[in-house]
């Protein structure tokens, strides 16, 4: 009988790295044996382990290739945040009267309570008015976040510069901007992290990037505490202050630079739809976040020459293509009114984009597109709607009038063509799953039959109304 073969187990971790093998040998009978524990040769050094601490687990196969470079970026951004932070603390101890004599402790305590409540609610207002629009910019507040924070750091230096009165307003300012900043902050940095989380390992990267945050504070507190007790006077105050959020905002700028989204917000589906539509070829997330603007007019239209052809607001009210039809509204109440539709009949638009998951019409007297979608319409119909509607505006920007049969050309040109633009869009790297083209709560509308019996009940009382 021939002796057993030797047993032998592998172990990985999350990165694919080998961390121990496991090799049993047999023993004199079939119920006993060793096994022997064999580390790798290459095993990580201790520097390298140290840094797994703040890495997520499998790094870099867990995450996106953009990482790195943000995470570089974004640590050089903190350590500076950090310095300039105690320098406008500085300035508020003593806007508030640390060191005077004078100055009341309840009066500083009751500054910081009108501050914090300020400050709680603008974080409210500013969380109903942007949070739908977060997401799809998340690269542009990202950095206004940081913009917001600057601004505040500035008028807590300034604030010392002011009589009483108005200083309190000059703090409270500064903590309206602080509040816009931890909202802007909050919510884009959620988005990277999903970005990022190539494994869906989205609470561990938020844990890691809590812990490198972390370090980063406390190294920029300890330069910190060196600095300003070297830098005392206004003028040194001030040059120092400005170089740190110099570095500051040249930092984040390049932080959000680094990432390649793979959603299509309006400036992406512009930019990738031109260049589809103009060179037969897509571009990738890499190639369009080296095109693309931080700061962009929200709901443009451009063409291959990144010149403004018209506007578009998509997920609008039906009332917003009524009024592109040429209708006006009767009647002064703001609950309920009716219109009267001028040149177009209605029925010919939902017969036009009857198999299509949304609508959309273009007013010529202000050159904007109004998409309307449908109920239960996915982000890939938002995307062939904007794409119908990119189609339209270059079509009517050359053509300089509309007609119907620029409509229908149209209409023929998105449905022939988009499918295919969808299936190279997604073999490129693009998600076409994330609504990322709304920046406002948007509606939805149901086309079916009215109700012919209540309407008609409703017309003979307004008529028996006036008979009276």
């Amino acid at each position: 009988m021939s002796p057993p073969d030797l047993l032998e187990i592998t172990e990985f971790d999350e990165a694919g790295g080998l961390t121990s093998t496991y090799v049993q040998s047999p023993g004199p009978d079939s119920a006993s044996g060793r096994v022997d524990v064999i580390l790798p040769e290459n095993a990580k050094p201790v520097w390298q382990r140290a840094l797994d601490v703040f890495l997520p687990a499998g790094f870099p196969h867990s995450v996106t290739e953009d990482y790195v470079w943000y995470q570089i970026y974004d640590s050089l951004q903190a350590f500076s945040s950090a310095i300039a932070g105690l320098l406008a603390s500085r300035a508020v101890l003593e806007g508030i009267g640390v060191g005077d004599t004078n100055a009341s402790p309840t009066a500083a305590l009751l500054l910081s309570i009108l501050q914090d409540s300020t400050g709680r609610l603008a974080t409210i207002l500013f969380a109903y008015r942007l949070g739908t629009a977060i997401e799809p910019e998340c690269k542009r507040y990202r950095l206004l976040a940081d913009v917001f924070n600057d601004a505040a750091m500035v008028l807590d230096c300034l604030s010392p510069a002011f009589p009483r009165p108005i200083r309190v307003g000059v703090l409270s300012g500064s903590s309206v901007l602080r509040a816009l900043c931890g909202v802007a902050a909050n919510g884009s940095k959620a988005c990277l992290s999903q970005h990022f989380a190539r494994q869906g390992n989205v609470g561990e990267l938020n844990a890691k990037d809590s812990s490198q945050e972390t370090v980063i504070s406390l190294l920029g507190m300890l330069a910190g505490s060196l600095v300003v007790q070297r830098v005392s006077s206004p003028l040194a105050t001030w040059a120092a202050l400005l170089f740190l959020l110099a570095i500051h905002l040249g930092t984040n700028y390049l932080a959000v630079r680094s990432v390649s989204m793979r959603s299509l917000n309006r400036q992406r589906a512009n930019i990738v739809l031109n260049h589809l539509l103009q060179h037969d070829a897509v571009l990738r997330p890499q190639e369009v976040s080296r095109m693309e603007r931080i700061f962009e007019r929200d709901g443009v239209f451009r063409d291959e020459h990144d010149r403004v052809i018209g506007r578009c607001s998509i997920g609008s009210s039906m009332k917003g293509l009524l009024g592109c039809l040429g209708s006006q509204q009767q009647g002064q109440s703001t609950i309920s009114g009716s219109f009267t539709t001028c040149g177009v009949d209605l029925r010919a638009v939902l017969d036009l984009f009857g198999r299509e998951w949304y609508m959309l019409w273009p007013d010529s007297s202000s050159s904007r597109t109004i998409i309307v979608l449908k109920q239960g319409a996915s982000a890939r119909d938002g995307l062939k709607a904007w794409y119908h509607g990119l189609l339209l505006a270059k079509k009517t920007n050359a053509a300089a009038a509309a007609d119907d049969k620029l409509y229908t050309k149209s209409n023929s040109q998105v449905c022939s063509t988009f499918d295919g633009f969808a299936e190279r869009l997604t073999a490129a790297g693009w998600d076409l799953t994330d609504a990322a083209l709304e920046t406002k709560s948007g509606t939805r509308v149901r086309c079916g039959a009215a109700v012919q019996s209540s309407h008609r009940g409703q017309a003979g009382s307004r008529e028996g109304g006036r008979g009276a």
